[in-house]
């Protein structure tokens, strides 16, 4: 079987991860073209992924609808800004393309289903970046929920207490921005909100929130709070800051049940701080992902090998775009609530 050819639009903050998963998974995939306006980016990543494949032949451009013209790609990593994902995705997939698409998975509802539809008429792959799903605490959790360890759900909470100072926003202009990031819901939290609607498994009917802008010098809120009611009755609790002193404090998710409880924390929700069952053989086993360096965790390794997996046995990867669609509509439905006059 030949190796999947990758490219990737958008070489910014968090696109190093993407090279390093390629990596991660080079008898399965390899590194063929890099786009990014600004050249000295796509540069640096082809670098990154030179010093592991010296020999490797990888394009550079300024321009990806030419890329996408001019190189036999098989699937396309987007990374850009979340306000471009919807049109680059779409331009991706008329050219036949598979997609890994960074979240969210685009800024509008309208944008998702058509990237959803498309996909579907063509007969392509997409998967979305919630690779905390991956984490071997994340996994463990949602075996338990199936296999019923938890009882009748009560409610299940997710926390992000993190900072982004002003400089943060300040270093790019298109942060904290309604067109192309959103505010700390939609950027910061929507990793914790995709797992919390995952674990939750029922249908979201009812979105109350309260948001404000307290301390950041942006369009969107640097904090936010929203309250969830679910089909099969649970409750789900989301609270995101991205003002917490002096730095990041935790990120955590909780799930709660008539015959269990866990907490799983860490820096990037890769650690069980708590795990108590009724069902005595359910052990936690120390079990965690190991040394994280930074919030992106590292699941975007086994994210790229369980979408490579889906494309060569034609198979649905784990995020696909309908899941990537739940945790984007429960953030936007928050920020339609009319508040009290």
């Amino acid at each position: 079987m030949q190796k999947l050819k990758c490219a990737i639009i958008g070489c910014g903050r968090i696109s190093y991860k993407h090279v390093e998963a390629i990596i991660d998974n080079s008898e399965e995939t390899e590194l063929v073209a890099l786009c990014d306006l600004i050249e000295d980016r796509a540069i640096a990543r082809k670098e990154q992924y030179k010093e592991k494949f010296p020999d490797a032949k990888v394009s550079v451009y300024t321009d990806y609808k030419k890329m996408l013209t001019e190189v036999d790609i098989d699937y396309v990593a987007i990374a850009t800004e979340s306000g471009y994902h919807g049109e680059i995705s779409l331009d991706c997939l008329n050219e036949d393309v598979n997609l890994i698409i960074e979240k969210p998975m685009a800024m509008t509802l309208e944008e998702i289903d058509s990237i959803n539809e498309l996909s579907d008429k063509k007969g392509l792959k997409v998967a979305v970046s919630h690779q905390n799903r991956f984490n071997p605490p994340i996994q463990k959790l949602r075996k338990a929920i199936d296999e019923g360890k938890f009882g009748n759900l009560i409610n299940g909470t997710a926390r992000i207490l993190w900072t982004r100072d002003q400089n943060y926003y300040d270093m790019a202009p298109w942060r904290g921005t309604k067109a192309l990031d959103g505010g700390t819901l939609m950027n910061q939290c929507i990793h914790n909100i995709d797992l919390l609607l995952w674990m939750m498994g029922s249908e979201v009917v009812s979105v109350k929130s309260e948001r404000g802008t307290f301390l950041r010098d942006i369009e969107m809120e640097d904090f936010g709070a929203i309250l969830l009611r679910f089909a099969n009755g649970s409750i789900g609790i989301i609270e995101g800051s991205a003002c917490v002193y002096p730095k990041n404090l935790e990120e955590t998710l909780s799930i709660f049940g008539e015959t269990g409880t866990a907490v799983i924390g860490g820096l990037a929700v890769n650690e069980i701080k708590t795990w108590n069952f009724e069902d005595k053989n359910e052990k936690a086993d120390e079990l965690d992902s190991g040394k994280i360096e930074n919030v992106y965790g590292d699941g975007h390794t086994p994210l790229y090998k369980d979408f490579i997996d889906a494309v060569n046995n034609d198979t649905q990867p784990l995020v696909t775009g309908y899941e990537a669609r739940k945790p984007v509509e429960v953030i936007l439905k928050s920020y339609e609530e009319k508040k009290w006059p």
